[in-house]
């Protein structure tokens, strides 16, 4: 079995209860509240910023070239691609990139991206993909299981996110850092898997627990 394969079994408990969270669920059938997806926006865009520093460590802690330009397209891929998506719901909303910035990080958010930029800064390459990958792959399935509901992709309101994350430039992404991780995991032992696995499941029920912040609204 290859190495992301045995991660996504590991995670796949976790992955599940993301899919059947009521958040989640919202944005496929189109009742979520528009204000709890409006502080899940918020707190994403924050993320994000982190999100990408955790790629620039990749930049500093990887010795090939190549690597180094695949860490750093991704951080440009993130600013100014993925948060495309979010800066056009915030015009929508009528928010600006200042009063985001205005917003405090939830408990849960904070914990997440000092957890991710604290793996990469005592790990290589292979433990920052690790710590990106639950991120980016979660979504990808979300993205494509919710294009798959009734409806939800011609939403006048949800289909642009949805979109997004199950459009093939998303999806091509996530595939690429999929097969990143195998590269970078090739021949790891079994103690460096352990903890490569420790990494995308922790990582995973932050996952779970970002979607649970979002749908509480925590502060």
């Amino acid at each position: 079995m290859k190495v992301t394969q045995r991660l996504y079994e590991a995670a796949r408990p976790v992955w599940r209860q993301c899919h059947e969270h009521p958040f989640v669920k919202g944005i496929g059938d189109g009742t979520l509240e528009q204000k709890k997806f409006q502080w899940f926006l918020l707190q994403d865009y924050l993320y994000l910023f982190d999100y990408a520093k955790v790629f620039a460590w990749g930049v500093i802690k990887a010795h090939d070239p190549a690597l180094m330009r695949t860490f750093s397209a991704n951080v440009d891929a993130i600013l100014g691609g993925e948060m495309k998506t979010h800066r056009a719901y915030m015009g929508r909303l009528g928010i600006t990139e200042e009063e985001v910035f205005q917003v405090k990080p939830a408990l849960s958010n904070t914990s997440y991206t000092h957890y991710m930029l604290s793996v990469a800064a005592a790990g290589g390459p292979a433990e920052i993909i690790a710590a990106i990958l639950a991120c980016s792959w979660s979504y990808a399935e979300i993205g494509a299981e919710l294009a798959k509901v009734p409806g939800a992709a011609d939403h006048p309101f949800y289909s642009e996110w949805i979109r997004g994350y199950a459009g093939a430039e998303y999806q091509e992404t996530n595939a690429a850092l999929v097969e990143l991780m195998e590269t970078l995991a090739a021949g790891c032992t079994e103690e460096e898997y352990a903890r490569l696995e420790e990494i995308f499941v922790t990582c995973s029920r932050y996952e779970l627990g970002f979607w649970e912040m979002a749908w509480t609204l925590e502060q």
